[in-house]
């Protein structure tokens, strides 16, 4: 019986070859939307899964009241670890201190590379289930041992063996490779863990480390809760951990330590000013999943409608079924059947398609995503996936179809009533109102990112290069390099600072600007620089001065922003003395200069408050002012030549701050680039499948069209006929993806501080692209028509 079902379906796709690759092609483009959405929804939802422990991994976080709300950190002080390994031993699988990434020049030999990683406590090895395929997995216990992953050792050491092999971090510290691990997939937040050393070294060699200090907060905190106990009860345990320790102005702000879970780091890594975990990239995981749904509704639809407005031409072949016996569940199969032979078609050529699709998928998504061929579980999904859609897109065509009555079919009298034709109306609507919504939210989300690259970033980002400067010789000979740089011809000018231009890496909390103590519930970003940073990055003077190398009264001066300005209420803040507390140790700044606010960190949330200070130490960045007349290349060149005249052995790395400014747009590009994506499939299957349906209604009036010519009828009139009905309905859809667009793009901004607004041309820009392109679709056939000769289509009468 399947058997014959198959046959026939498989008859009647041949015979209506037209129909068969719209239905095919639309279902195709349907379900590799659904297919790129999926894999691009499983990496994010996996994201960490590569952890054998992530369901019981966390990080400690710190959570302080402020005058603005409840801010969040994910830092902690040196002394949480021992004092949570003392109090809450037994609710603890592991406890491990580390430090924030880490960048370090590694060297063997004479090649120096710049990677990143970690400097962990032993227990990270089991915590994080880290896979060792060479050496000890002891290595973190040895001080003088460091571990590389399998690529970082390749390219160190090629085919020898590394273990034992004797290395430097930043040409001071010598390690011995102890252990190789396999490398962590993209999908995990260590995926940047190119090597892997101990916290006792990285505690040894940075005299600035206070063991003792519950305010310095530079390090991270990871547990592994016992098998026992669970998260949130262990979280409210240790909640009071800080508060117990500090005192003053540190215990009124009310500090709280809590578990982050590692499966909700990267999906709901946004608190709001409760300190709730609101959400975050999971909004475009929902997002995606339903927009997934819907184009592959919109493929649906497409072989609802075929099906159906052929009805006619099936209406014998149902009254002959009835007349010799069929039961109308035997119809509802041949149908069905007719669904899954499409959908079976439809589900190879979108395996073929989204592995062509890939590369370039994974270019605008940022991700290094592949159809896993290997695994049960994606055959079970795609292939039940498919027989849904198999489902979905033929029950209707099948219950319509499969009612209709014998003898009205046998003897040629059954005509589709005016009522037939609703449905099919009002699913192109439901069609059109997504493919409209869809294009109404692209334009918004490009407007969002327009508006931040058209923000003042307060500086001169074009010309201006970070070098990076792991090790102290640029710091200790800065005023030959300096020298060197000038005469060179290649360099303006050139200052030291500790974090980059485009972020903020220290914060103060602890200012007083009115004489009534610090105000420690105040966070203020702090920046440390040379004298000669506001020249050479070209920073704004509102009022006062700059820095000036000349004045040693400037190491005890500040430099604030606007924002700071206008929080504390300083009328006129040049002269004014900020006593500032750090460490308990309260010192006296002048502010000599109020400087244009400089945008340093998302283009999309207001400019924090900034002090700017001097710091003689060694700065971890030698920032670039380029000669404008010279070539970009020929001028990297001569700052090399002089780089490498004081560090040799270390690599020159360098980046342009305007790119670095870029890649704070990535995750809104990357959201608009997907969204543009899957709104022109959305588009190109609606409109094929009002191309087939088109052609069908056109079709159908072939000799109405004929008659009409014959008396006088242009052939703009016929094309007008044609064209006004599937007009309205597009207009209508329009009404429908207004409101809709309006309410789903609105929310969308709430998530930003600094956002666009939603003019009233978007919509019409929008409804006119979507009318036109409609037009379009219908005019071919439409024109087709009336252009047909009558006599041929009149030729029967």
């Amino acid at each position: 019986m399947f058997r014959n079902y198959f046959k026939i379906a498989w008859r009647n796709l041949l015979k209506n070859k037209t129909a068969a690759v719209i239905n095919i092609g639309g279902l195709s483009a349907g379900l590799t939307v659904a297919m790129l959405i999926g894999l691009w929804m499983y990496s994010e939802l996996s994201y960490n899964h590569y952890h054998p422990n992530h369901k019981n991994i966390a990080l400690v976080m710190e959570s302080r009241r402020t005058s603005s709300g409840v801010g969040v950190s994910w830092n902690t002080p040196y002394p949480t670890g021992p004092e949570l390994r003392n109090l809450y031993g037994s609710d603890f699988k592991h406890v491990i201190m580390s430090s924030l990434t880490s960048h370090e020049v590694l060297t063997s030999g004479r090649t120096p590379l710049n990677k990143s990683g970690y400097y962990m406590e032993p227990g990270a090895i089991d915590m994080l289930g880290i896979r060792v395929i060479k050496g000890s997995p002891a290595a973190l216990n040895d001080p003088s041992s460091i571990m590389l992953s399998a690529s970082v050792a390749a390219a160190f050491f090629g085919d020898r063996d590394p273990i034992g092999q004797l290395m430097k971090i930043n040409n001071e510290v010598a390690v011995k490779v102890a252990a190789v691990y396999k490398d962590i997939p993209a999908n995990s937040d260590f995926s940047d863990m190119q090597f892997l050393a101990s916290w006792k070294l990285y505690v040894a060699n940075r005299e600035w480390i206070q063991k003792d200090n519950w305010d310095q907060d530079g390090f991270q905190t990871y547990v592994q809760v016992a098998d026992h106990a669970g998260m949130e009860q262990v979280s409210a345990k240790i909640k009071d951990l800080k508060l117990r320790r500090v005192t003053g102005e540190e215990a009124r702000q009310h500090p709280q330590m809590f578990l982050f879970p590692m499966d909700r780091w990267r999906l709901y890594s946004e608190f709001d000013n409760n300190g709730i975990s609101t959400g975050g990239s999971i909004r475009y995981v929902w997002m995606f999943g339903i927009i997934g749904v819907f184009v592959l509704l919109l493929a649906c639809i497409n072989f609802m409608n075929l099906s159906t407005a052929r009805s006619e031409k099936r209406a014998r072949e149902v009254g002959i079924r009835k007349a010799i016996g069929s039961m109308r569940k035997q119809l509802v199969g041949q149908f069905m059947s007719e669904s899954l032979l499409v959908v079976a078609f439809a589900f190879v050529g979108s395996l073929l398609v989204t592995q062509l699709m890939l590369p370039f998928f994974n270019q605008v998504a940022g991700k290094k995503i592949s159809i896993p061929w290997e695994q049960p579980l994606f055959w079970a999904a795609g292939i039940g996936f498919s027989i849904l859609t198999a489902c979905i897109a033929g029950s209707y065509p099948a219950f319509y179809l499969s009612a209709f009555q014998p003898v009205k079919a046998l003897k040629g009298t059954f005509r589709a009533g005016r009522l037939a034709v609703v449905p099919r109306k009002v699913l192109v609507i439901v069609q059109f109102t997504v493919s409209a919504t869809l294009i109404i939210g692209v334009m918004v989300v490009f407007r969002q990112i327009q508006l931040g690259k058209n923000r003042s970033v307060g500086y001169s980002p074009n010309g201006l290069v970070m070098v990076s400067t792991p090790t102290p010789e640029i710091h200790e000979h800065f005023a030959a390099v300096y020298d060197q740089l000038k005469q060179s011809g290649a360099v303006t000018e050139a200052a030291e600072s500790l974090n980059r231009i485009t972020g903020v890496s220290f914060g103060a909390n602890g200012l007083d600007w009115d004489n009534t103590g610090p105000h420690s519930d105040e966070w203020f970003a702090k920046a440390y620089v040379t004298a000669g940073f506001g020249k050479t990055v070209g920073w704004k003077l509102a009022a006062g001065r700059d820095f000036s190398p000349q004045l040693a009264s400037d190491s005890n001066a500040i430099v604030l922003n606007e924002a700071a300005v206008k929080y504390m209420g300083l009328k006129d803040p040049v002269g004014k003395v900020i006593k500032i507390t750090l460490f308990d140790k309260t010192t006296p700044y002048t502010v000599i200069g109020v400087i244009k606010d400089m945008l340093m960190e998302s283009p999309y949330r207001a400019i924090r408050k900034t002090v700017y200070m001097l710091d003689n130490h060694k700065g971890n960045y030698l920032n670039i002012r380029l000669n404008p007349h010279m070539n970009t290349s020929a001028a990297l060149q001569r700052i090399e030549e002089v780089f490498k005249s004081y560090m040799p052995d270390v690599p020159f790395e360098y980046s342009f701050v305007d790119d670095e400014f870029a890649k704070k747009f990535e995750s809104e590009q990357q959201v608009g680039s997907l969204a543009t994506l899957f709104a022109v499939l959305a588009v190109f299957i609606s409109c094929l499948g009002l191309f087939g349906l088109v052609a069908f209604v056109a079709e159908q009036r072939t000799k109405e069209i004929g008659v009409r010519k014959v008396l006088g009828a242009s052939v703009f009139s016929i094309w007008r006929l044609i064209s006004r009905e599937f007009a309205w309905l597009v207009l209508i859809a329009l009404l429908l993806a207004v409101p809709l667009s309006w309410y789903f793009m609105h929310s969308w901004l709430q998530h930003y501080e600094y956002r666009t607004t939603i003019p009233w041309w978007v919509f019409v820009a929008a409804g006119a692209g979507t009318l036109f392109i409609t037009l379009l679709t219908v005019s071919h056939q439409s024109i087709k028509a009336a252009l047909m000769n009558p006599v041929k289509s009149l030729r029967s009468e």
